[in-house]
């Protein structure tokens, strides 16, 4: 049974094994992503954010094609749009199911540490978001409304 983040392996966006425990002593905010979105604009506020404090915070983008099918596309149409669009730099990764049978394992700890509202463990829609400490722990759960400027207040107390 996982006990944090750190104990999960995933895909990046290119197909290589990446360990979570590779951004320990960071925080990470991980974000199921869509580029077909009402909300895929938040893209530009999570390189910035990313940009500012890359010293200490990693943004993680999994992209999902679960919410109205809005990431129709392979990896490389994905990687290509994220750069050419929005000019993401921050580790993009393989998609990934959030929700049901299939639902990433990570997704299932991320849910099962930071419930959403009511107590749900689904997640609603694109562009959800679980702020992880330095120690691997789920601190917050953020609604795909919640954009990447309202975090940074959060994110300041605690760096």
């Amino acid at each position: 049974m996982a006990k944090s983040v750190y104990d999960f392996t995933v895909k990046d966006i290119d197909g290589k094994d990446i360990s979570l425990s590779d951004y320990r002593n960071k925080f990470m905010l991980i974000v199921n992503v869509a580029s077909k979105c009402g909300f895929t604009p938040q893209y530009e506020g999570l390189e910035s954010l990313y940009q500012e404090l890359k010293d200490q915070l990693v943004v993680l983008g999994f992209p999902c094609n679960q919410f109205g099918a809005q990431e129709p596309g392979n990896s490389e149409e994905i990687k290509n749009f994220c750069s050419l669009t929005y000019n993401v730099t921050f580790p993009m990764f393989q998609k990934v199911d959030v929700n049901g049978a299939h639902a990433a394992p990570l997704y299932q700890f991320l849910k099962a540490e930071r419930p959403g509202l009511l107590g749900s463990e689904a997640i609603k829609w694109n562009f959800t978001k679980f702020l992880v400490n330095k120690n691997g722990e789920v601190i917050k759960r953020y609604a795909p409304t919640d954009k990447p400027e309202s975090i940074k207040s959060d994110l300041s107390k605690l760096l």
